[in-house]
């Protein structure tokens, strides 16, 4: 009986995988990777359907400004957008894993359902939502009230193209959400895009950027690791509990759980190493942008960002950025789940709140993304507090086309 943990261990890994592989059978019947060099499993119609399609996918990391560029996406008319769709993937697999290697299983149905959306196969969803849906009615996709596609006919009647609304109208109003005519509507678009900050680096994308049915532009953001502790301190109190704790006594616990920055960092860096060595792979299918250049030039980032993926810019979306990076109120610029900042007061904001140790201490633990992307580490408390020093350096990453 010596080896019987090892048993329960081997079942319960086993357990997980089975129920994974029943979940892509179900959902994603239609899905096999296409070797890179073979025509196996890619007929003709599929490889010309999706050259009429360019899928958009927005690969960050919480806190990081990624909802903003988002939207910069969703605003377009041409655009089929859904926000963080492997929420409900997270939701139904996390729970059922315990050990690190587990990780590939999540991996693994991420990278299936993403499949599946950019095919407007959006029935794929119905599998990893509970309650399940009655004949593709959803009452509870996360946050479908941020698509602006979801709340226009023909999937929502509530509200016409050209309307204006607040996403709790369109939550309120265009419930529940029917599928069918949601795929019906994303088939109607030349371009879908989706954010996800639950997929660690771009390197986990592999499989879905070498498949030629696939025309997957990754937009990757970054900001400056230092900004991001201080915006989840901020934004989730309990998780980063201690963290506030030492932002507001000075003192560092002695519990503090640093991977919750440093794992950050480790991405942030593993991710841009492997598109920085130029992979084939990646080849015009890969731009950098910083959380900061966009929102000091937002104009011209969005222009190179539409550019990347193939969209013009419309005067509705230049008066959408004019509004929505010019707070007006408080209320506007507090709220953490928003759009509407202040958006080059906001960038570097992070300088007078967060205490020196513990940004001297994340410089030491982050030295090598820092430099990376091109964020100065600072030498004193004064230095920090002194805004007339910019901590974001002259920088220039061009998509590799």
């Amino acid at each position: 009986m010596q080896c019987s943990w090892k048993s329960v261990v081997l079942l319960a890994l086993a357990s997980v995988a089975i129920q994974y592989t029943a979940i892509r059978t179900l959902t994603s019947t239609s899905y096999l990777l296409c070797p890179a060099h073979s025509n196996s499993g890619c007929d003709d119609e599929r490889l010309s359907n999706s050259t009429r399609r360019t899928q958009v996918l927005l690969l960050t990391t919480t806190r990081c400004g990624s909802t903003f560029i988002g939207q910069l996406l969703n605003q377009h008319p041409d655009v089929f957008y859904l926000f963080e769709p492997l929420y409900h993937v997270q939701a139904s697999i996390i729970p059922r894993i315990h050990l690190p290697s587990d990780r590939q299983v999540m991996l693994g149905a991420s990278r299936d359902l993403l499949w599946s959306l950019f095919q407007c196969d959006l029935y794929a969803l119905e599998s990893y939502i509970r309650p399940a849906p009655t004949n593709h009615m959803l009452d509870n996709l996360f946050r479908h009230s941020a698509s602006r596609t979801l709340c226009q006919p023909p999937v929502c009647q509530a509200f016409k193209p050209g309307d204006s609304w607040e996403e709790w109208q369109c939550k309120k109003k265009c419930h529940p959400l029917n599928l069918t005519l949601a795929a019906k509507a994303c088939h109607g678009k030349p371009h879908v895009a989706m954010k996800t900050v639950r997929v660690p680096v771009v390197g986990d994308l592999r499989p879905l950027l070498e498949d030629p049915r696939l025309n997957i532009k990754v937009i990757q953001l970054v900001r400056d690791p230092r900004g991001i502790l201080s915006s989840r301190i901020e934004t989730f109190r309990d998780l980063y509990r201690l963290w506030g704790i030492w932002q507001a006594t000075g003192r560092r616990p002695h519990t503090l759980e640093t991977r919750q920055f440093t794992t950050i960092c480790d991405d942030f860096y593993n991710s841009v190493s492997t598109a920085l060595s130029r992979p084939a792979w990646l080849k015009g299918r890969y731009m950098l942008v910083r959380y900061e250049d966009l929102s000091r030039n937002p104009l011209q980032k969005t222009k190179e960002i539409y550019d990347f993926v193939g969209l013009t810019m419309t005067p509705s979306v230049e008066e959408w950025i004019r509004v929505n990076t010019r707070a007006t109120n408080d209320a506007q610029a507090k709220d953490k789940f928003g759009t509407m900042r202040d958006s080059a007061a906001n960038a570097e904001s992070w300088r007078q709140k967060l205490p020196f140790d513990m940004v001297e201490y994340s410089q030491g633990a982050c030295q090598r993304a820092l430099g990376q992307l091109g964020y100065r580490e600072v030498q004193s408390a004064q230095e920090l507090r002194n805004m007339n020093i910019s901590l974001v350096l002259r920088k220039t990453f061009v998509p590799f086309l």
